[in-house]
């Protein structure tokens, strides 16, 4: 075979592994970090596990629910975070592990027709806990997260269950113009740890509502540990109604904080 026709047959060879190659790398999806992680897993699933040697595993970096042994049982990797998949069978290894106060469960909920359930790392408590920051985290996993993200901090628990905090304002209640006849609502949602108290008062008067008003009434809903959601119902609005919302008392301190909301009213004729 003459010279040319072998240089001519080898650049075709590294022409076909140069696209076989650039179909491969376009064949992973882009995503997020742990599913591109779960595609070099599935590529990699051929190759069997070598000898392990630490020296040569690459050091995680970032990862803010703690690390887990790859699927060789060798070298260190980001575990999974709350919320996202997870291999339900510790036979597979293509979403990863779920870190520190996780599992990995099926997630059945608000689930429409037809779909099917995904596995999905779950914290194992709900236990709201008070950080030495004065913040409050909803679990502990949520607390490894900040955690983990600046460990330089030396975040600790302080103990379990929210941390105090004065009463805040979350959603104040806002004035209203309706027609004469018609219902008003005014509603609040205050944040607290201990749970606040809401008081409505009409401006000017110190008598709290509803008092003995049968157009007037009172509805509390508890949002959640610290969140107080109320809602003052105004039947048959044909009156001004101006209110100032007040919440207090917190364990030994009392704290006050008010909100405005007037109502105005206009005739049809």
């Amino acid at each position: 075979m003459s010279q040319p026709a072998t240089l001519a047959s080898l650049h075709a060879t590294f022409l076909m592994l140069f696209l076989c190659w650039d179909a491969l790398v376009l064949a992973v999806p882009i995503g997020p970090d742990y599913l591109q992680r779960g595609w070099q897993r599935l590529l990699e699933e051929g190759e069997s596990c070598v000898e392990c040697r630490l020296e040569e595993c690459p050091t995680p970096r970032g990862c803010l629910a703690g690390v887990v042994l790859d699927a060789c049982d060798c070298c260190w990797e980001c575990a999974n975070l709350e919320g996202q998949i997870c291999d339900l069978d510790h036979t597979n290894h293509f979403y990863g592990k779920c870190g520190d106060h996780l599992e990995c469960r099926l997630d059945s909920e608000d689930l429409q027709h037809g779909e099917v359930p995904e596995p999905q790392c779950t914290c194992l408590s709900s236990q709201a806990l008070c950080g030495s920051d004065g913040k409050t985290y909803a679990q502990i996993c949520k607390f490894q997260e900040v955690f983990n993200s600046n460990p330089e901090a030396n975040l600790t628990v302080a103990h379990e269950g929210p941390c105090e905090s004065e009463p805040r304002i979350v959603s104040p209640p806002y004035d209203i113009w309706n027609i004469t006849g018609q219902d008003v609502i005014f509603g609040c949602e205050v944040f607290a740890f201990p749970m606040a108290s809401i008081e409505w008062r009409k401006e000017g008067l110190d008598m709290l509502l509803p008092g003995d008003d049968p157009h007037i009434s009172v509805q509390v809903t508890p949002k959640i540990w610290s969140v107080l959601r109320q809602w003052l119902f105004v039947y048959m609005g044909n009156m001004v109604l101006p209110l100032a919302l007040c919440t207090c008392f917190n364990y030994h301190s009392i704290f006050t904080v008010c909100s405005l909301a007037g109502h105005n009213y206009t005739h049809l004729h």
